[in-house]
């Protein structure tokens, strides 16, 4: 794929809080007299409801989005392995960005046509220095086809999804020695806030992209500029599409890249305050359907 996007270069992303600044007063409201001519969406808490379905009306629009002949692209922190079931849900869909950017995942061969990957010697060396700091912090590694935690990473039910039996566990990350779509970095008291501020001022920008995606203290991290904007514009290039003709929609701080970089990008209601705050132009929940709503009034 080519690496130029035909709109402003996203740019390294580290951590994320630069992107929601960049974003303040400036996210363009998305009124056209014709439809974009691509919609980019995250999943979870913006299409996919708090009991883990997307709804019948949500799939109904985006079916109007691909009669109309533009393109819908899902853009996601999930790996591919956590694919399946909206796969199911989307069968005539074709690429989704994945693991925040790090990962082009085909849903139809079920393969990874293209990866943007953390190399060992940036994981052991981001590692070393967090816990210098922050000695209380477990670190898990996701790679393109696996997942792989330390003893004291806390695991909650969806980490092991589509593994066979349990997750592989090693001594610490400085074991790992492949390349990692992203590192997973825990704390078992700060909220997820906190975190990003505390890692920031701990790691140089260079080292990787901060980002996350939810309240507790869990942050993900990127290879050094990789984020959902940087691969959408790369998809959005080869496709000839502008960053103008793109709709983004999105809930949590890894999706501010996006939001950032698209020419109309909307906020769900239930999204974090920063998300909020930065992004102009507001919907519905994702269990009210918010997005559809949205692309009903845009395709119907």
């Amino acid at each position: 794929m080519s690496s130029r996007p035909t709109g402003p270069a996203p740019g390294p992303v580290a951590p994320d809080r630069a992107a929601s600044e960049t974003l303040v007063g400036m996210a363009p409201s998305f009124d056209r007299s014709m439809p974009p001519r691509l919609v980019a969406t995250d999943l979870d808490g913006t299409i996919v409801r708090s009991d883990g379905t997307v709804s019948a009306r949500t799939l109904a629009a985006f079916t109007l989005v691909e009669r109309a002949g533009s393109v819908f692209v899902l853009v996601t922190g999930r790996p591919p392995r956590w694919m399946r079931e909206i796969a199911d849900s989307f069968p005539d869909l074709g690429l989704a960005i994945c693991a925040n950017g790090a990962l082009v995942y085909d849903l139809r061969s079920e393969s990874v046509v293209q990866a943007h990957l953390i190399e060992p010697e940036t994981v052991h060396r981001v590692a070393a220095d967090l816990r210098a700091e922050l000695p209380e912090l477990a670190f898990a590694v996701e790679f393109a086809d696996g997942f792989q935690v330390e003893a004291g990473y806390h695991r909650a039910y969806w980490d092991g999804r589509r593994l066979p039996g349990e997750c592989p566990m090693v001594d610490t990350v400085l074991d790992v020695h492949a390349p990692a779509a992203k590192l997973l970095v825990q704390h078992p008291a700060m909220r997820a806030d906190a975190l990003l501020a505390r890692v920031g001022e701990i790691l140089s920008e260079d080292l990787v992209t901060v980002t996350h995606s939810s309240y507790r203290g869990l942050l993900e991290l990127s290879a050094a500029g990789v984020s959902k904007a940087t691969t959408l514009a790369r998809l959005c290039a080869d496709l000839g599409i502008g960053h103008r003709d793109v709709l983004a929609f999105g809930d949590m701080p890894n999706d501010l890249p996006m939001l950032a970089w698209a020419g109309g990008a909307y906020a769900v209601a239930n999204a974090h305050p920063t998300v909020l705050a930065a992004v102009a132009d507001h919907t519905e929940s994702n269990d009210d359907d918010g997005v559809a709503r949205v692309l009903e009034r845009l395709f119907g």
